[in-house]
């Protein structure tokens, strides 16, 4: 089979400071034992002769030589292995032959996918055009987003695997693994935890399910085992053999505030010690075990399963009447693609002549701040030239609004080089990511993405929301005072617990993220009910009085209610 050109490039990139280009981030010592351990405790001791070990790239040799140092050393061993960087491949060469001499070494410079897909020739090791199979398959592949491999090698990639969304070259990676593991062989994969929550991973979760038999899974969330800002994961998985699946185990570490319960002498020490786990540095670590659940779905969002965790959950569903996506779409901010041009602080700077007539007021995460935004901490406006025309968006003609027409001209080769625009068949002069200008005149609830503590508020000054921001409008007018008991619930300590049973994925610092396909989960109350009619009353009372004592207090009533309301104790887990 004929590899596309995308693909054999996906990892040649040359080498700039180059760990973000090229994915290369080396895997700690500590970490590679632990998967070569965990590696051993599943494999069944059954092997071909001599056992076949594969590491599709290779770096400087660290997980084989864990790997490695954990097999018994009367088990004649056959390593291959590949990595496009040569100084690197030599060092692991160096490195594996001193130190296991017993071992036959075939580690080839070359790209791994290449050779997966039947077109590679070093060693004639895929040369059929079948991938041979493998033992023991131990691997950090490199982690490459789509913004930085391009959209052609995305491409390439997303159709060679049956990928879609916003595809990494690690999800490649792991489903050419699945691809090369016998039937009872055992695959360690090191990954970024992303694919677990995200809707681009919903296509590897259903491959790794259905094309291995995972046994258990780690979330390592903010463990910072990397220097690189990397949340990493590690998967055993078994390769599919016609026995009956168990369902996995899951493990999540991930740092908390909450009293210790235990001492562990190191990160990965802690991961083996449920509860809440103190290590030498300080940090303290919430750590859960349960079984992996996916709702029911192949490709459902994965979370720790454990009886109090469901069992709160449980609690939680009864009493929802609603989630926030079903008041209606989420959806992000406009993204101008040329802020420069759009976006200013300074208008009134301009003659009142030269000031285009298109501004709008302009809501960014700077003024977030909950239930209400303080438009006093920034002025931002943006020029937006699209309108709502029969519920329909369109493109406003410039040559109606001459100062906006002027100032965007002064401007247009900038606008221009966003070339993208004009081959969609686009105005030159457009926002990318207009959403619906008719939208906007509408009581909106608005949040930040990224932050330790969510921060949800309500627009009613008919704002613009920035690309740095999510929203959502009701799509039932009539219904618009929904709007004040999602804000409510979005503002809670009830909704950061949900989120940490639900979805518990945390990037550092202990942040979250309030994206689209957490939030639209988020649940309501019923809004018929007196707790959930005294909670709206109070919201609108805090978005009355922001920025005063009163607010506060009013703030602390509120959260009490929300969990009343979803029959729980404040803070209870």
């Amino acid at each position: 089979m004929e590899i596309d050109q995308p693909i054999a490039r996906a990892r040649r990139y040359e080498v700039v400071t180059d760990e973000k280009a090229s994915g290369s981030i080396y895997t700690p010592a500590g970490l590679a034992d632990f998967v070569a351990a965990e590696m051993i405790r599943e494999w069944d001791g059954v092997q071909t002769s001599p056992l076949r070990i594969l590491d599709p790239a290779v770096g400087e040799g660290e997980l084989l030589a864990s790997l490695l140092k954990h097999i018994p050393s009367h088990i004649p061993v056959e390593v291959h292995g590949f990595d496009n960087d040569q100084r690197a491949l030599e060092t692991a060469t160096t490195r594996l032959a001193a130190a296991h001499p017993q071992a036959s070494l075939h580690l080839a410079f070359g790209d791994f996918l290449e050779f997966t897909c039947g077109s590679g020739s070093a060693g004639g090791l895929f040369g059929s055009g079948v991938p041979e199979t493998f033992d023991m398959i131990i691997a950090n592949p490199p982690y490459v987003r789509t913004q930085i491999m391009g959209a052609s090698t995305a491409q390439a990639l997303a159709d060679q695997f049956g990928l879609t969304g916003r595809v990494d070259l690690y999800h490649a990676f792991v489903l050419a693994i699945a691809k090369c593991l016998r039937p009872h062989g055992v695959a360690g994969i090191i990954v970024s935890n992303r694919f677990m929550t995200t809707k681009a991973g919903a296509t590897v979760r259903r491959a790794i399910r259905e094309r291995l038999h995972l046994r258990h899974a780690w979330d390592l969330g903010d463990t910072k085992l990397f220097e690189a800002a990397v949340l990493p994961a590690v998967l055993i998985a078994e390769g599919l053999n016609g026995s009956a699946r168990t369902t996995p185990t899951f493990t999540s570490i991930y740092e908390t505030k909450d009293e210790p319960q235990s001492k562990a002498e190191s990160v990965i020490a802690a991961v083996s010690t449920p509860g809440v786990v103190a290590v030498p540095d300080g940090r303290r670590f919430r750590v859960q075990r349960g079984l992996l659940d996916t709702s029911r779905e192949i490709d459902g969002v994965w979370r720790v399963a454990t009886q109090a965790n469901d069992a709160w959950l449980a609690t939680v569903d009864r009493n929802t009447w609603a989630t926030f996506g079903d008041l209606g779409k989420v959806r992000v901010g406009v993204k101008t693609c040329a802020d420069r041009v759009f976006i200013r602080s300074d208008w009134e700077t301009l003659p009142a002549d030269e000031r285009p007539e298109l501004l709008r007021p302009l809501t960014t995460h700077h003024i977030g701040r909950r239930f209400r935004a303080d438009g006093a901490l920034d002025a931002r406006q943006i020029v937006y030239p699209h309108e709502s025309i029969d519920g329909k968006r369109k493109t406003i003609h410039l040559e109606a609004f001459p100062r906006t027409q002027k100032y965007l001209t002064q401007h247009r080769a900038v606008l221009e080089e966003r070339s993208y625009v004009i081959e969609a068949g686009r105005q030159w002069y457009e926002v990318w990511v207009p959403q619906d200008p008719g939208a906007w005149s509408h009581p909106k609830l608005v949040f930040r993405d990224i932050s330790e503590e969510p921060c949800f508020w309500i627009d009613l000054d008919k704002t613009i929301v920035n690309g740095d921001c999510y929203w959502l409008v009701c799509d039932d007018p009539r219904r618009e005072d929904l709007l004040w008991l999602a804000v409510s619930v979005g503002n809670s300590t009830f909704i950061e617990a949900f989120y940490d049973h639900r979805f518990n994925n945390k990037l550092y610092a202990g942040r979250r993220r309030f994206i689209t396909q957490y939030v639209e989960k988020f649940p309501l109350p019923d809004p018929t009910t007196p707790i959930a009619n005294s909670i709206i009353t109070l919201a609108k009372r805090v978005y009355e009085t922001a920025g005063t004592p009163e607010s506060d207090l009013i703030q602390t009533e509120l959260d009490s209610l929300v969990w009343a309301s979803f029959g729980l104790e404040p803070h209870r887990s």
